[in-house]
């Protein structure tokens, strides 16, 4: 009796679809896609700083160049405590084993700061400190989910302006939206190239303040299928 009165409720199911369905198609209609592209400048930048005793030969300690780079940071206004992370700490005792080598450590961090001109300075300070092993590890943008959804509304818009624009030479009007499907095209952050950096070397070896230069935008898209009830 179980098995028939789910074999029941399945066949209704079924039935209810199809009618749904024919319902769909016998409605006149008007299918559009749309879509809508912005440019968006990061404001958050992740930079990778590994100090190593390597570098120095060992003559200064990690713990110092730590020390002396968190005061660098400070400098420029920079909250270590919330924007400096420790990504990484190692040493090479293995080497050691194997080599009867000395025993270097080494640290990786990952610093989040909010514009390129602030990137330049940073890699001006840590260059004269001695720590040039710096590299830009991603770009982002701290509103990206709220202004992926600002553009979906656009490429909604933009799929409605194209519906009425194919409906009014024949004299018709669109009514309400049946069906909405979104082509999600979302953002991944992507490492950035080192363009940057140096740009940042130079400055340095110069001596100059660092310009006012820009990251590559972020480019958002989003593609939407809108169909309309015609009128």
């Amino acid at each position: 009796m179980k098995k028939f009165l789910t074999a029941v409720f399945a066949l209704l199911f079924i039935t209810t679809i199809q009618a749904q369905s024919k319902n769909y198609l016998d409605q006149p209609i008007v299918e559009v896609n749309g879509r809508y592209d912005s440019l968006l400048t990061p404001n958050e930048i992740y930079i990778k700083i590994l100090i190593s005793e390597k570098d120095n030969k060992g003559k200064v300690s990690v713990e110092e160049l730590e020390r002396n780079m968190i005061d660098a940071l400070k400098k420029l206004s920079i909250n270590t405590e919330k924007d400096l992370v420790v990504s990484d700490m190692s040493n090479n005792f293995k080497s050691y084993l194997l080599k009867k080598t000395d025993i270097l450590t080494s640290k990786e961090y990952q610093l989040k700061v909010s514009d390129a001109k602030t990137v330049s300075r940073v890699f001006v300070s840590l260059e004269a400190l001695g720590i040039s092993n710096t590299s830009i590890d991603r770009v982002d943008h701290s509103d990206l989910e709220k202004i992926k959804n600002e553009i979906r509304s656009k490429a909604v818009e933009n799929a409605k302006q194209k519906a009425w624009a194919l409906v009014k030479p024949l004299n018709q009007t669109i009514g309400i939206a049946i069906h909405i499907v979104d082509y999600d095209n979302g953002y991944v952050p992507q490492p950035r190239n080192s363009g940057i950096l140096m740009k940042a070397a130079t400055l340095a070896d110069a001596e100059m303040e660092p310009a006012n230069i820009d990251f590559e935008k972020i480019k958002i898209s989003s593609s939407v299928n809108v169909v309309f009830i015609l009128k």
